[in-house]
């Protein structure tokens, strides 16, 4: 005959084990965030390299011409932002002596306006310097340190992403074994599926919405006349892979830029509106549409995830917490008894037409379509 432990052991029980992984999360570190990553990875390029294998191509070749369109790929990115970084680079010390104009400029107004004394202009550079003095000890020390650690990370990640794809059929036999049930099997087996599925689509959805964003960002601010429209646009895009806040981040270097090449206020308030209407459309048209449809996840749960997973890993966390929360619910959503957890995390509105018993409403594309759709005579 089986205990029943009470209620209050079983939920300690429970905190105690939430708490030991936590503390095994952040220690490991290291070891889980190469993993990780690489995985994500892997699920972006089992469909180029199941097409490869059905061209009649070896795994480990159609593996091995994956990784490298990949990298390929991820170099030209990189290329390209780092030419703009340097030729924004060069102009430094035209823009610090912008900046101290401005900031004598705003001295003298707040004097006369407020009767406030805020530092001049040597004294306020003598202490920039300072503190970015003392900053770059620190961040150089910092990075001799770590420059072994990153490396041995970028040639573990490659390495990873080859495993995972040659035994991905392993894997699924390890896990079709875990379980005798045949019902048991076949949740299993779906559940797998769904991840996958899950994973490439939230992956080449957010890389399209980072692309249609990039091409938002450069018009608006070539439109604008704004020097290095490509390099601001581009990067404000990429970092739209950390939701909410990415694009705010993004647009602060464009805005500042303008400001202290320009003086002029409403140019600077230009520069705002752009990324603030991009936002806009990538918040509730963009990103719903073409990645919203596949991770049913609300906000509330996005929010949570994102700061979670920056106090667990930083900033590589927050990149995670997004596809990390919907692996989560499609294994809550298909485990007995977490089921409520999976809803929990899940879009408020996804349930509605199962309740009501009717059929899906369509969304705002497709009623966009359905108004432009001539009527038949």
């Amino acid at each position: 005959m089986e205990k029943s432990f009470p209620s209050y052991i079983r939920h300690t029980a429970q905190l105690l084990g939430l708490t030991l992984l936590i503390i095994a999360l952040r220690r490991l570190d290291g070891i889980l965030l190469p993993i990780l990553f690489s995985a994500l990875f892997a699920f972006l390029l089992v469909p180029v390299t199941r097409r490869l294998e059905e061209w009649r191509w070896p795994r480990w070749l159609a593996i091995l011409v994956s990784i490298l369109l990949l990298a390929g790929v991820l170099t030209g990115i990189v290329w390209i932002l780092t030419t703009q970084l340097m030729d924004f680079a060069q102009e430094w010390d035209h823009i610090q002596s912008r900046l101290l104009v401005q900031y004598e400029t705003l001295r003298s107004s707040v004097a006369q306006q407020f009767r406030l004394k805020l530092p001049d202009k040597r004294a306020l550079l003598s202490q920039t310097l300072a503190g970015l003095r003392e900053r770059g000890t620190l961040i150089f020390n910092s990075a001799a340190s770590t420059t072994s650690d990153v490396l041995e990370v970028l040639s573990l990640v490659p390495i990873y992403i080859f495993c995972f794809l040659f035994y991905r059929d392993h894997f699924r036999q390890f896990l079709y074994r875990l379980t005798r049930d045949a019902g048991q099997r076949s949740v299993m087996m779906t559940v797998v599926h769904k991840i996958e599925e899950v994973t490439q689509n939230y992956l080449l959805g957010l890389l399209t919405v980072i692309f249609i964003v990039a091409l938002l960002n450069i018009t608006g601010l070539l439109l604008l006349g704004v020097k290095y429209a490509v390099f601001f646009g581009a990067f404000a895009s990429i970092l739209t892979i950390i939701p909410f806040i990415g694009m705010i981040i993004g647009a602060t270097l464009p805005a500042v830029y303008t400001f202290v090449e320009t003086g002029s206020v409403w140019h600077t308030v230009g520069v705002i509106g752009v990324f603030t209407f991009v936002q806009f459309l990538e918040g509730n048209f963009i990103t719903p549409t073409i990645t919203g449809s596949k991770v049913s996840i609300n906000a509330l749960a996005a929010i949570v995830g994102l700061i979670l997973g920056g106090e667990l890993w930083g900033l590589p966390g927050m990149i995670l917490s997004i596809p990390l929360v919907a692996v989560l619910k499609v294994v809550f959503d298909a485990t007995p008894g977490m089921e409520p957890y999976g809803f929990l995390l899940g879009d408020v509105h996804e349930d509605v037409p199962k309740q009501q018993g009717g059929p899906t409403p369509p969304g705002w594309w497709e009623r966009i379509k359905r108004a432009l759709r001539k009527p038949k005579l």
